[in-house]
């Protein structure tokens, strides 16, 4: 059975690229984290968001959160900078001025 931990006061940021994501998280005592992981490394990790999430929480918390545990990681803000570059290389997303 899975724990489900919801931390009070963390927010992240998280912005997934073809290579890196990057996660920025405001943890509850004013502290600002940033973490850059490779989008994909099977061999380390399933999910690159969710280690970089885990890895914070672990730091911040002082405690071990499992691989295996479910996370309720509070407020979450996503960017998806693989999917915009990708339209934009092909005509489909153009700024306007």
């Amino acid at each position: 059975m899975s724990l489900h931990v919801r931390p009070k006061g963390f927010r992240f940021a998280i912005d997934r690229g073809g290579t890196f994501t990057d996660v920025y998280a405001e943890c509850p005592n004013g502290q600002v984290r940033i973490i850059k992981l490779l989008s994909e490394d099977p061999g380390k990790y399933a999910d690159a968001p969710r280690e970089a999430i885990r890895r914070i929480l672990e730091e911040e918390l002082g405690r071990p959160f499992p691989k295996s545990e479910a996370l309720d990681s509070g407020h979450i803000e996503w960017g998806v900078t693989k999917t915009r570059n990708g339209t934009e290389r092909h005509g489909i997303f153009r700024s306007v001025p």
